[in-house]
């Protein structure tokens, strides 16, 4: 599992202006399954996404095809982690330690 931190980089109006492909990105990844939570952090300096993977590359290449990455205005941190707990409604997303 991975939390994408997203943190603008440009003038909201810039963000603004990326936000209705953004959007149908965003969508398109829930679709997929890939996507499971995300929104604005606040204050409204970037988001937060949490998606599913086990390969870290694939996710990368998921936030370099971001409209908001391709039109510059944020950075990405990745955080990959194992879910070994989790809320009941989330069960089907609790996973085992790697041995």
């Amino acid at each position: 599992m991975f939390v994408l931190e997203l943190t603008y980089i440009a003038p909201i109006e810039r963000i603004d202006a990326a936000l209705p492909e953004h959007m149908a990105w965003l969508k398109a990844h829930y679709a997929s399954g890939v996507f499971i939570a995300s929104g604005r952090k606040v204050p409204r300096d970037g988001g937060v996404i949490i998606a599913l993977g086990d390969d870290r590359a694939k996710i990368t290449e998921i936030t370099e095809s971001d409209p908001f990455t391709v039109a510059g205005v944020v950075e990405y941190t990745i955080t990959e982690f194992v879910a070994t707990t989790t809320a009941p409604p989330l069960e089907q997303y609790r996973q085992e330690v790697p041995k």
